[in-house]
């Protein structure tokens, strides 16, 4: 599957991280790079080795202590990204790689990471498989990708106006991972004890025309091989108007959407907890119904005495 051009996707993330004022757009990937970081002070330990996949100027590093890990290679496309990259405690090494070819060899990494940078890969299980493939065997892969309803108030707007202006519409907005497949794309790629949490976060702006500025600047401009050269300028104007009519605030600015689906995944050992075999209960779902009755029957006892 190639959806994606990469190259395009390369180039965009070049022009946004060689801006003069590039830190203004970084305010998305600090925050969600913030919540990830926090997903691994939840893990109860010390990592020797960590990855970050596709780490741009380094949003989860910066959030990180040496003390829960202690080395962090950080790899993106982007050559720009990297040397204009935050200061974090613990050492790092800079890998210039692709996202979706990971220069590393098996069973390497304690940690892998990643934020925000797996929703422009042309094959997801794959990138999976080779992010589960370079762990360690009891290594864990924690990250965030961009959820499937994510700038709906842009995508609407856009439709319906270019249905109006030129009677049809193109793609504006990339396909994104909804929710449901999150968790199977996990396990096909060998993950197990799964979990899987959904996240918005909704940024206010003046008018629509800031969104699509933004965007640019952050670097998440639409790099699909089937994407609309140009966008006439009448169906713009329309689309800004859609978009404030529908969504709008009452202060008249307008509201985007980030849906972020977060994932944390193992990689199996013999010393992870298993399942219970089949049968094995000694309680059944029949006597749910009375713990109820029991707990009553000992107030009433206790009442007495």
């Amino acid at each position: 599957m190639n959806v994606f051009d990469r190259s395009m996707k390369r180039k965009q993330k070049e022009w946004a991280s060689s801006l003069l004022d590039s830190d203004k757009y970084n305010y998305l990937r600090d925050e969600v790079g913030s919540r990830v970081a926090d997903r691994v002070y939840d893990v109860s330990r010390t990592f020797p080795l960590a990855l970050d996949v596709g780490c741009g100027k380094s949003h989860i590093a910066e959030h990180l202590s040496k003390d829960v890990v202690e080395r962090l290679f950080l790899t993106d496309i982007s050559d720009s990204s990297l040397r204009n990259r935050k200061k974090c405690e613990m050492p790092t090494q800079c890998v210039l790689a692709d996202e979706e070819f990971l220069p590393f060899k098996e069973n390497t990494f304690d940690l892998a990471l990643s934020s925000l940078s797996l929703h422009w890969i042309n094959d997801l299980p794959g990138a999976l498989r080779q992010i589960h493939q370079v762990l360690k065997p009891d290594g864990v892969f924690i990250g965030a990708v961009v959820g499937g309803d994510t700038l709906y108030e842009l995508r609407c707007s856009l439709q319906l106006a270019e249905l109006e202006r030129e009677g049809g519409f193109a793609p504006h907005i990339s396909p994104y991972t909804a929710v449901t497949d999150l968790g199977n794309l996990l396990g096909q790629a060998g993950f197990n004890m799964l979990t899987v949490d959904i996240d918005e976060v909704q940024v206010n702006y003046p008018g629509m025309l800031e969104v699509m500025s933004d965007l640019q600047g952050m670097g998440e401009s639409n790099c699909a091989w089937n994407r609309k050269s140009l966008l006439h300028r009448d169906t713009i104007l329309a689309a800004a108007a859609i978009y404030k009519e529908m969504y709008g605030n009452e202060d008249g600015s307008v509201p985007a959407t980030f849906q972020i689906l977060y994932m944390i995944g193992w990689k199996p050992h013999e010393s992870q907890a298993k399942p219970a075999k089949r049968g094995s209960a000694n309680v059944s779902f029949a006597d749910l119904s009375k713990i109820n009755k029991l707990q009553t029957d000992h107030q009433k006892t206790n009442d007495k005495s």
